[in-house]
């Protein structure tokens, strides 16, 4: 039995009346008897009494016409709710991005949004780039901003947006505070506060110190950025770190680092040909736009 079926049933049913409502279905009315005859077969019983020119529904046919409102109506809302998410400017994406944006590039970014996209809903995921890229795995997620992330089960596409610096910071009353550069491998003796395992900051941080010859003496390892600024600003370490809002809050002293550079790379990354609905796509190409300056 068709949602079509359905409808011409219907039509029947309110009209009682076979020649005016296939002039109404714009169809025949052999070919609309048929469709008629057909369920009725389908279903065994006889859903109008035949009398002359005029049908009435009868007891069968009343039964079958409350269910058939009930699944015509849940139908108008599928197709209702699809045809939203399948018009442009309109639908949900599901969107991740990694700790470290959360606190200011990421805020921004979805303060600009509403003006471009006014009917675009949004579902927001902040995790490691370990979490965010599981999630894509699984299909939970269709865009995420991280450092290049790689996957055993799936391909993935990434586009590089920008490059950021990471500083040494230490305490402001550390002996390397008066200096406004440094080589990284000078803080080798040095207690380090990290970020703790599984997120990607972390990963390029070890990368960076085993460049430059040092074996971190790590004394703790944060959950987030403000932590280990903290951590430093009591004096019980120091660490290698992005900017991060706030941090001229906190009693430490940020410093660039000369050699080895200390940059690392974020973009966008989904799933490499899994279906992304035209809201993601017009999302993935405003980030783009966004952060290579021309939004």
């Amino acid at each position: 039995m068709e949602i079509q079926q359905l409808q011409y049933f219907k039509t029947v049913a309110q009209l009682q009346h076979m020649t005016r409502a296939a002039e109404k279905l714009s169809i025949s009315q052999p070919a609309l008897s048929k469709s008629i005859a057909n369920i009725e077969q389908e279903l065994g019983v006889p859903l109008f009494d035949r009398q002359g020119r005029s049908i009435l529904l009868n007891r069968y046919g009343i039964l079958f016409l409350e269910s058939v409102d009930i699944i015509l109506a849940e139908y108008g809302k599928i197709m209702q709710e699809f045809g939203d998410i399948t018009t442009p400017g309109h639908g949900e994406v599901a969107f991740g991005f990694i700790h470290t944006l959360g606190m200011e590039i990421v805020p921004e970014l979805m303060a600009t949004v509403p003006d471009k996209y006014p009917h675009m809903k949004f579902s927001l995921t902040q995790a490691t780039s370990l979490n965010l890229l599981k999630r894509l795995e699984e299909g939970a997620i269709d865009l995420c901003l991280s450092q290049e992330i790689e996957s055993k089960l799936i391909d993935i596409e990434w586009v590089d947006l920008w490059t950021e610096e990471l500083f040494v910071i230490v305490p402001a009353n550390h002996m390397l505070a008066q200096r406004n550069t440094i080589e990284l491998h000078e803080i080798k003796n040095e207690p380090f506060i990290s970020i703790k395992r599984g997120n990607s900051l972390r990963q390029i941080v070890d990368q960076f110190l085993k460049e430059a010859g040092v074996t971190a003496k790590t004394t703790f390892s944060a959950e987030e950025m403000h932590t280990v600024a903290g951590f430093v600003g009591a004096g019980l370490g120091v660490s290698l770190i992005p900017h991060i809002k706030g941090l001229e809050h906190f009693n430490v002293k940020k410093i660039s680092v000369s050699s080895p550079p200390c940059r690392r790379k974020i973009g966008v990354a989904w799933a490499k040909g899994r279906y992304l609905s035209p809201a993601a796509n017009e999302f993935k190409e405003f980030l783009i736009d966004y952060f290579r300056g021309e939004a």
